[in-house]
């Protein structure tokens, strides 16, 4: 398949996801202006259908986040449409540091807004993996809440803010602003993001 052809088919089947997700009677918010370098934290991550409605809401706010990817998704047949939404392939094999590849990523950019869900899965989880705010301080970028409420269709972006290094603070930032709203499946929800952590945050000496 030429290049051409491939280009056509990804902005199609972009088109179709947006109509659909427009379809739905989604409203698209923002609060505050939008930096051009940033960490878009998603979450609840409970349904496969967020990643489809997180593009059109992302889309009718005019921007277009990239999200990571393993690398092998970025072969034929997706390749092409992994990147032109946004993908950035990572390697999680043989040791690769994906939180340092970001930070390099981010300094290479001029503009780079990167979506991280930090459940990491869209099942039940009991902790958040702390690798989008490591790469927030390694990078010097601040972090976006994005939000999608299921119970009033409305979805998009808090304020934006600097971490500050102390990881249980912002934590409970975060999370006074996900307690108001409803996840697709709220039974899937993690309850509280300071539950547990997997690796613990701690400002480097």
């Amino acid at each position: 398949m030429t290049d051409r052809k491939k280009l056509w088919l990804s902005r199609r089947l972009e088109g179709m996801l947006l109509r659909f997700y427009r379809a739905q009677g989604w409203q698209a918010v923002s609060h505050g202006s939008i930096p051009k370098k940033a960490i878009i934290i998603a979450a609840p991550h409970t349904s496969n259908w967020d990643f489809l409605y997180f593009i059109g809401l992302t889309r009718d706010l005019g921007i277009a986040p990239s999200f990571m990817a393993k690398r092998q998704l970025f072969q034929w047949p997706l390749g092409r449409f992994m990147r032109d939404m946004g993908g950035v392939a990572i390697n999680r094999e043989a040791g690769g540091n994906y939180v340092q590849a970001m930070i390099d990523e981010f300094a290479r950019r001029d503009e780079f807004l990167l979506t991280i869900a930090p459940e990491g899965t869209r099942s039940s989880v009991a902790q958040w993996r702390t690798g989008f705010y490591h790469i927030a301080m390694g990078a010097g970028v601040p972090l976006i809440v994005g939000m999608m409420d299921y119970a009033k269709k409305m979805g998009g972006l808090a304020q934006a803010f600097m971490p500050s290094g102390d990881y249980a603070a912002d934590m409970m930032r975060i999370e006074e602003f996900y307690h108001n709203t409803t996840p697709r499946h709220p039974h899937k929800a993690m309850q509280s993001i300071l539950a547990a952590s997997d690796k613990p945050y701690a400002r480097a000496a």
